[in-house]
C-alpha cells in the first residue's frame, strides 16, 4: 500500500488525520515545516521542498497554510505527481457565486480552482466554525473566567477536529468521494456565550461571556489576525445573531456515526482552560 501524504501534520486537523489513518494501519507520511520525528520537512509555499515527500505517493491531504496564491504552484506539482487530493477548504465558499464575496471563501476557492485545473481526483471538505478556535479564549478563561468580545449571541454549530479528520480519512481511503464538496458542521448551533459556559463547566471553573463594543473587540482581534480575516469574522458573527448557522448531517452520512457534541470537545480540551 502506498503512503498517504498528510500536509499540516502537526496541526489540529492534520494530526488527527495522521492518527486516524494509522489506527487503520494505513501508511502515512506526515509533512510539516516542523515535522514530528517520523515525518518529513516541507513548506507548501515552496514546492521544491516537498518533491522528496511525494516519492511513491498517489494520495494527498492538503490544507491552506498561508496566502492562497503561494499554494497554487504546489497544486500544479501535485497534478504532475499525485492522483487524488482531499483539500481542507472552508464553509465560506459559496458555489452560487461566480466571484466569492467573502475573503476567506475567496482564499480557499482560489486553491479549489487550481486543484480542479490540475486534473486531480479531488474531494473538498468545507467545514464551518471549528471548535478548536475557542482555544483562543484559553488565556482569558484561565486569568479571570471572562471572555470579552462582540456578538456573544452569534449562534453556530462548532465542529470537532476529529469529525473533520474522520470525513477526510474516508475520502482519502475509500471510493465514491471524487468530486464531492462536503459541508461540515457540528451537531447543533450554540451562542458564543453558551460555548464559554460549556467550556467553564468542563474545566471545573465558572466562565462567562462579557459583551464589549465592536471597535474594542476588533482592535483586540487585530493583534492576532490580519484585518481582512477579522472583518470577515465579525461580519459573519453579526449575521449569526439573527440567523444561526445551519447543521448538516454530512459527518454521519460519510462516516456512519454521529458527530461529536461540543461538550465532548470541551471535556477533551479542558486542561487548556484551567
Amino acid at each position: 500500500m502506498k503512503p498517504i501524504l498528510v500536509a499540516g501534520a502537526t496541526g489540529n486537523v492534520g494530526s488527527q488525520v495522521v492518527a486516524q489513518l494509522r489506527a487503520r494501519d494505513v501508511p502515512v507520511r506526515p509533512l510539516s515545516r516542523n515535522p514530528p520525528p517520523d515525518g518529513v520537512r516541507g513548506d507548501l509555499a515552496k514546492p521544491e521542498t516537498i518533491v522528496p515527500a511525494l516519492d511513491g505517493v498517489e494520495t494527498v491531504f492538503l490544507m491552506l497554510a498561508g496566502p492562497a496564491e503561494a499554494l497554487v504552484p504546489t497544486v500544479s506539482l501535485l497534478g504532475e505527481r499525485a492522483k487524488r487530493v482531499v483539500f481542507l477548504s472552508s464553509g465560506a465558499v459559496d458555489d452560487s457565486l461566480a466571484e466569492q464575496d467573502n475573503a476567506i471563501g475567496a482564499w480557499h476557492r482560489t486553491v479549489e480552482e487550481a486543484i480542479e485545473a490540475a486534473g486531480l481526483e479531488w474531494t473538498f471538505l468545507r467545514p464551518h466554525g471549528f471548535a478548536a478556535n475557542t482555544l483562543g479564549w484559553a488565556p482569558s478563561i484561565r486569568a479571570d473566567g471572562v471572555v470579552r468580545g462582540a456578538y456573544g449571541e452569534a449562534s453556530m454549530p462548532l465542529i470537532h477536529e476529529k469529525d473533520i479528520a474522520a470525513v477526510a480519512v474516508e475520502a482519502l481511503t475509500g471510493d465514491g468521494h471524487s468530486g464531492a464538496k462536503y459541508t461540515l458542521t457540528g451537531t447543533r448551533p450554540m451562542t458564543q456565550a453558551e460555548q464559554v459556559r460549556i467550556i467553564g463547566e468542563a474545566a471545573g471553573r465558572p466562565a462567562r461571556w462579557e459583551e464589549i463594543p465592536l471597535e474594542e473587540a476588533r482592535a483586540a482581534l487585530l493583534t492576532k489576525m490580519p484585518d481582512f480575516i477579522v472583518d470577515t469574522m465579525l461580519s459573519g458573527f453579526r449575521g449569526l445573531v439573527t440567523k444561526p448557522g445551519k447543521v448538516t448531517s454530512t459527518v454521519q452520512d460519510v462516516t456512519g456515526r454521529p458527530g461529536l457534541d461540543f461538550e465532548v470537545w470541551a471535556a477533551e480540551h479542558a486542561a487548556a482552560f484551567r
